[in-house]
């Protein structure tokens, strides 16, 4: 385990072999099942930084686990437990590696596609929009500005990248990767995730500009898979503040992202390390996400 400024930075669980090491998630493999430890690691422009915002890992897994209970009822998540009790015995020595930011779920065959709900014209939808007027081959009405509310939400995929960024693409390109039907039934579920999702969070004084779900498949069954609706995957902007016309206030990672674009920076590894003021509003930001969101105080 590596520390740095109360950050968990890195897991190492000896007993068990490393399925992968995301941007932020350390992943374990144990046969038909994996452990998803969330790190305090941040990343921006695809590139992790070298120091972390402390506790945001704990606040990823809560999030999640807070909207995979709220939801389940549209499709089932794969979280068995986030009680470490129940967890193999041979991992209760790493409790403070673990508590509160783990989760032991079934293993899925994954789908290789990012699905994208956008409910308002923001980032990479409002670049491609502007050049094309369309977003994945979906048109839009004409003369939309920045951060404006689509009629309906629009489920606009991307592919999943290994390395490097994720590209946007229609839904016909990815007919030749995954079953129309499937396809299908994907689409429908993220809309639906969404659409419950947003009116959650319109509630509680937070619009739901757009957001990223992945599933997998267990025997046959789509499950919905990954991290659900958490700052990292999903752009929350305060209602009280929201203007189209521009970009919005974030409760995401943007404030880094900004940061970021003030420096002589290539955006090519490595990243420079983020100062402490960065740092604590970052944290405050996560931390304000989840207390609205979830009504719950802060883990």
């Amino acid at each position: 385990m590596t520390l740095t400024s109360s950050c968990l930075l890195e897991t190492r669980i000896d007993e068990l072999p490393l399925f992968r090491r995301g941007k932020v998630r350390d992943i374990y493999d144990l046969d038909d099942r994996l452990l998803i430890v969330a790190s305090d690691r941040i990343s921006a422009f695809d590139v992790v930084l070298p120091n972390g915002i402390p506790g945001k890992g704990v606040l990823l897994t809560q999030l999640s686990l807070f909207w995979f209970r709220l939801i389940e009822d549209i499709v089932p998540n794969h979280v068995i437990t986030s009680d470490i009790a129940e967890y193999p015995s041979e991992l209760g020595k790493y409790f403070d590696q673990l508590a509160g930011r783990s989760m032991l779920v079934v293993k899925t065959d994954v789908l290789p596609v990012e699905c994208i709900v956008r409910g308002y014209l923001s980032g990479s939808g409002w670049r491609d929009y502007q050049a094309t007027g369309a977003i994945c081959g979906i048109e839009l009405p004409s003369g939309l500005r920045e951060s404006d509310r689509l009629d309906r939400p629009i489920f606009t995929p991307s592919t999943k990248a290994e390395s490097g960024h994720d590209e946007n693409v229609d839904v016909a390109r990815l007919e030749g990767m995954i079953d129309k039907s499937r396809l299908e039934e994907i689409r429908d579920v993220s809309l639906a995730i969404y659409n419950r999702a947003r009116a959650h969070a319109q509630e509680r004084g937070i619009l739901l500009a757009d957001t990223k779900f992945e599933f997998g498949l267990r025997d046959g069954r789509l499950v919905w898979v990954d991290e659900a609706l958490t700052p990292d995957s999903s752009r929350f902007w305060p209602a009280d503040g929201y203007a189209p016309g521009r970009g919005q206030p974030s409760f995401d990672k943007q404030f880094v992202r900004d940061y970021l674009e003030t420096l002589a920076w290539d955006k090519r590894p490595p990243g420079p390390e983020l100062p402490p003021h960065v740092v604590a509003k970052t944290r405050n930001k996560y931390l304000d996400a989840f207390s609205r969101l979830t009504g719950l105080p802060n883990p």
